[in-house]
């Protein structure tokens, strides 16, 4: 029953964390598949993320070559990394006025990243298949550490021109921290932290602050399914993150995509159930996988 069950509550919901092709990382399908995967499954949108490059060309692309992507609205955005150039506001600017819904602050190129991918070698993380030069730290703090770049402040601008979606990437708390107050400051009203305990390594107390500012804590279902390579916490975890911060501020996206993964839709459906099965409410989970996604997506 809670599959079935699972399988109602998915009506509507929206994935705002899916990897598609292409990529320099190994992955099983493109964005309109991910898209019509999707749709069948009910979903109402998914929005796409590379580190590496931009996705929204990507569906522009796939939408004017008339590639059918199903009944899921599909979106790109852009991650602040070393190939779009780091804390780029002309890149922010193009993506967003072609249509790109969500900046991710840097990823790959944070410095939390880098370190801690240094000081875990075998983190669950994404191999390459195309050499690439390696990231280099990408700095969004003034060199006194007295608040956010000017660069930032400019992207941060655009972002609430365009009433797109702030995301955190990979960044240490004290920067998601500076960058979300400075977003707070400019009027920015959507933002999102990625998978908070993941590379972020953020407290309980860290994402409370954040909720305060506004933001949503979003959790990435790859690192609580078992079969996912990235699979790192039981659902205990889980279900620990959503009471500290709340279901009114937790969001689930599925952050696959990758090669040898489960699909997005299936890691929904089988995380879903379980949060059932353990006596989460059907409408608590309805919150994180439709409403707030969808509130963020502004397609409430």
């Amino acid at each position: 029953m809670s599959a079935d069950r699972a399988a109602e509550l998915l009506e509507g919901a929206v994935d705002l964390h899916v990897h598609p092709a292409p990529s320099p990382m190994p992955r099983r399908m493109d964005g309109a598949e991910a898209a019509r995967l999707a749709g069948q499954a009910g979903f109402d949108a998914i929005v796409v993320k590379s580190h590496h490059h931009c996705t929204v060309m990507d569906v522009r692309a796939l939408e004017q070559a008339g590639v059918d992507h199903g009944d899921a609205d599909l979106f790109g955005g852009v991650a602040l990394n070393g190939p779009v150039g780091g804390i780029n506001p002309k890149a922010v600017d193009l993506a967003l006025k072609m249509g790109g819904k969500i900046v991710w602050f840097p990823t790959i190129g944070a410095e939390q990243h880098i370190r801690h991918h240094a000081e875990h070698p075998n983190l669950k993380f994404p191999k390459l298949s195309v050499h690439l030069e390696p990231e280099e730290p990408i700095e969004v703090m003034r060199p006194d550490n007295d608040g956010v770049t000017d660069d930032v402040y400019k992207i941060l601008e655009s972002i609430k021109e365009h009433d797109a979606i702030l995301a955190s990437g990979h960044m240490a708390p004290r920067q998601i921290t500076a960058v979300f107050e400075a977003a707070r400051e400019v009027g920015v009203e959507r933002m999102l932290v990625n998978h908070p305990n993941f590379v972020i390594e953020a407290s309980f107390d860290d994402a409370r602050h954040w909720v305060e500012l506004g933001a949503y804590i979003e959790h990435s279902l790859c690192m609580y399914d078992e079969e996912s390579s990235f699979y790192n916490w039981d659902l205990d975890t889980l279900v620990e993150w959503m009471e500290a911060v709340g279901p009114d501020r937790s969001t689930l996206g599925s952050d696959l995509g990758q090669m040898n993964n489960p699909l997005p839709t299936d890691s929904f459906r089988k995380i879903v159930a379980r949060l059932l099965e353990r006596g989460v409410s059907p409408d608590t989970v309805r919150t994180m996988v439709a409403r707030n996604p969808a509130a963020l997506l502004n397609s409430a």
